[in-house]
């Protein structure tokens, strides 16, 4: 006869250190259908795994709680992850880009720009459902939970590296069609420099067949470098957009996708006005190397 459940202070280590290995593997391993472990079915599967021993052990869940806690494992939660693959085509990309980065103002001088470019698409246009009720002395602002959907905009913008400088433009759609002609528009002020860099990311209309020739046909005055894939946290573009969004998007109610443009473009004169100034980029051509030859858990594989 199976024994009543054993109280977690008298549960032998052997069956413990079986439970902690159970809760790290997938429960179709064992037979279960469920997509991931709570206490109570992993209490269960621990009672199925003993099944044919005869001092079966019963596991009350609050007893794989206290196994599971000391152990410091939590089967109900969970994170997405990517990462790049460090190829020979990745690194090249890394260190090319990290290389216009340290001689971002000796290529000003000589007359050669460094722009960054990056996209937000599908920003909504939400208009809360009642006014904004502002902050009072003891009261912080209030905002209606429910709110309007009014559409969604394409946010484009364009760094300058050397001084900061915002470019921004929305976009009706989020294509080539559109990215092309914004491009031009990005660039028009710079007629003057002899060459300009022109760092993104591998978003789809970026390396699409109609882009590529877009861009062969601006060479070799316009030199595109891509970032590596899932490495777009070295285009500083990035840290713009997160820069600007929490000055001029976060808590904000628009009542139409024409307000929230107008509001995006006004903004962009006011950020470069107040705020923008040359982002401090640490990381050297030195340091990447280093970080990439000295760090655990880098996925490395050659072409």
């Amino acid at each position: 006869m199976p024994r009543a459940p054993v109280a977690r202070a008298f549960f032998p280590r052997a069956e413990r250190q079986a439970i902690e290995h159970l809760a790290c593997q997938a429960p179709a391993s064992v037979g279960w259908e469920v997509t991931y472990w709570s206490q109570r079915s992993l209490a269960g599967a621990a009672g199925e795994l003993d099944a044919e021993r005869v001092d079966t052990l019963r596991v009350h869940q609050t007893t794989v709680r206290d196994i599971l806690r000391e152990a410091g494992l939590q089967p109900h939660r969970f994170r997405y992850w990517k990462t790049t693959v460090w190829d020979d085509e990745a690194v090249a990309r890394a260190l090319k880009i990290l290389w216009y980065y340290e001689r971002t103002a000796s290529l000003w001088q000589r007359g050669e720009v460094l722009l960054c470019v990056d996209e937000k698409p599908n920003l909504q246009v939400l208009e809360r459902a009642r006014p904004i009720q502002r902050m009072q002395p003891g009261q912080i602002e209030r905002q209606a939970f429910e709110y309007i959907r009014h559409g969604t905009v394409n946010l484009l913008v364009g760094l300058t590296v050397y001084n900061g400088h915002m470019w921004a433009e929305c976009l009706d759609q989020n294509d080539g069609e559109h990215f092309h002609p914004a491009v031009c528009r990005l660039l028009h002020p710079y007629s003057w420099a002899k060459r300009i860099h022109l760092i993104i990311d591998n978003w789809s209309s970026h390396v699409s067949d109609d882009t590529t020739a877009f861009f062969h046909d601006l060479s070799p005055r316009i030199q595109v470098l891509f970032t590596p894939v899932h490495a777009s946290w070295l285009n500083q573009a990035e840290s713009l957009l997160e820069a600007f969004a929490g000055r001029y998007l976060l808590r904000g109610s628009w009542g139409s996708r024409t307000q929230m443009i107008q509001h995006l473009l006004d903004s962009r004169a006011e950020y470069n006005h107040r705020f923008a100034h040359p982002f401090q980029w640490e990381w050297s051509c030195r340091d990447f190397r280093y970080w990439l030859n000295n760090t655990p858990g880098i996925i490395r594989c050659k072409n």
